[in-house]
């Protein structure tokens, strides 16, 4: 069964896209050291995109076999390779690799287990941040349409492999991830000097579901994550969900490494905004967002400036489910080990780091668990839809120029119980914990005309 319902079940290996392959992962080899010295982008994007850290979870089979799984829709894998590749990540919301990947999506890598030899393919960190828009594939964009739950699913079924369950709710719609709680968990089998615990940490963190932010903002950030507790510059941080297996030993080994792919994080530039823009009316949002917007998301253009403001639950108003989440006991436990020696956790912070708006044409759904659908809807709170459809692809024809964002489906709410047995993956119902849309309603005392102007202004960062 597949839970809506943080308190009741989901599948354990529906997670596992953030972890389980991960506690699968080979030891780090000499020869996959970096040089020594300043961190290197170049090699950073060659140790994201060429390189595999894991052994394969499942065989090259199962990438066919769960065609089966589809029933009479399912295009023949052998004799038609080509439109097959095209419905897997259709259905699974998997985006054509921009680097040489084996003919596999981008967030599939082909691998070899060292051992036995055996050949076939795990889940990276690009499932989630490599997303699509207008039929682009973008490392760094979060990826929208990722149907987490159900690729895990399907490759343990295909694969006749048993399903595990947990007692948090990983994600209950398309886009959304629950990196948060993985996290946690993990960190929580860890002593200080990172031997595993026979009893885990018993902190008590309970962390929603959001969306998945673009990285080319990073560069411009001094703290990182939604809630703005970890300081940007932490190679450590991101190494975190390979706490499966990996000893401390071999996380000093793949530091350098790390240091090379944050570098290249932060060397990522948001795509341009595709569609003509009226610069007149762009000009004019650009005075009305520089009094109203800009002291928590910057300015822009020469000389441009941003404060990396934590804006105070009480002043942003969104769902607090995220900044919430991470309790004392969570903060105290990790700030003792390893990953927090040179950057600890804030253990005070609470609320949302105001994000810069570079590309924000192309991050849509808005706010941190993308409750919002548009730009429009962003600014006039009143418009917002609690229960949509997310449209099919990130193809443009979905895509709203005058709103800026994506067309939905507006549906009429339900009961929650009803929503939370919904199965239907392309349906988004704020009223799901920590899914709420209220909040940042700076825009609402705009006129229609400034909300136009801003909008228009945004298309151009």
């Amino acid at each position: 069964m597949i839970s809506s319902n943080p308190g009741k079940y989901s599948p354990l290996l529906a997670l596992l896209l953030l972890a389980l392959s991960l506690l699968r992962a080979e030891p780090a080899s000499a020869g996959g050291r970096t040089a020594p010295g300043t961190p290197d982008a170049d090699r950073g994007r060659q140790a994201l995109t060429a390189r595999g850290y894991l052994r394969p979870e499942w065989g090259m089979d199962v990438y066919r076999a769960v065609a089966g799984l589809w029933g009479d829709r399912a295009p023949d894998p052998e004799a038609d390779p080509g439109t097959y590749a095209d419905a897997f990540a259709d259905r699974y919301g998997l985006h054509p690799a921009p680097y040489p990947n084996d003919g596999l999506p981008m967030g599939l890598r082909r691998a070899t287990d060292p051992k036995s030899g055996r050949v076939g393919f795990q889940v990276d960190c690009l499932a989630c941040h490599g997303g699509s828009i207008g039929g682009t594939s973008y490392v760094g964009l979060g990826n929208t349409r990722l149907d987490m739950i159900g690729l895990y699913r399907d490759f343990y079924r295909a694969d006749g492999r048993p399903l595990y369950f947990t007692g948090f709710t990983v994600n209950t719609a398309r886009g959304t991830v629950n990196a948060g709680q993985m996290a946690a968990i993990l960190i929580a089998l860890r002593s200080p000097d990172l031997s595993p615990r026979l009893f885990p940490v018993l902190h008590g963190a309970k962390f929603a579901e959001t969306d998945v932010p673009a990285w080319w903002t990073l560069k411009h950030k001094g703290t990182m994550y939604y809630d703005g507790r970890t300081d940007a510059r932490s190679v450590r941080s991101i190494m975190q969900f390979m706490l499966g297996e990996k000893s401390r030993e071999q996380f000093e080994e793949l530091e350098p490494t790390f240091g090379d792919i944050l570098a290249y994080l932060k060397s990522i530039e948001a795509p341009e905004y595709p569609f003509p823009v009226d610069p007149d009316l762009a000009e004019r949002g650009r005075g009305v967002f520089e009094v109203n917007c800009a002291r928590c998301h910057g300015t822009y253009g020469e000389g441009r400036t941003y404060p990396n403001r934590v804006v105070e639950l009480e002043v942003i108003g969104t769902d607090p489910a995220r900044a919430l989440a991470p309790t004392d006991s969570l903060v105290s436990h990790y700030n003792k080990t390893w990953f927090a020696e040179h950057h600890p956790v804030d253990e005070v912070m609470t609320g949302y780091q105001a994000p810069p708006l570079d590309g924000v044409w192309a991050t849509a759904p808005y706010l941190h668990n993308g409750s919002v659908p548009t730009l429009s809807h962003l600014l006039d709170s009143d418009t917002r839809p609690g229960r949509f459809r997310r449209p099919p692809s990130t193809d443009f024809e979905h895509y709203d120029t005058g709103r800026v964002g994506w067309r939905v489906e507006v549906l009429d709410p339900v009961e929650p119980e009803i929503a939370r047995r919904d199965r239907d993956r392309s349906i988004f119902d704020a009223s799901r914990f920590g899914l709420g849309n209220r909040g940042h309603t700076f825009g609402d005392p705009l006129t229609d005309d400034e909300r136009r102007a801003v909008i228009e202004y945004l298309k151009t960062l």
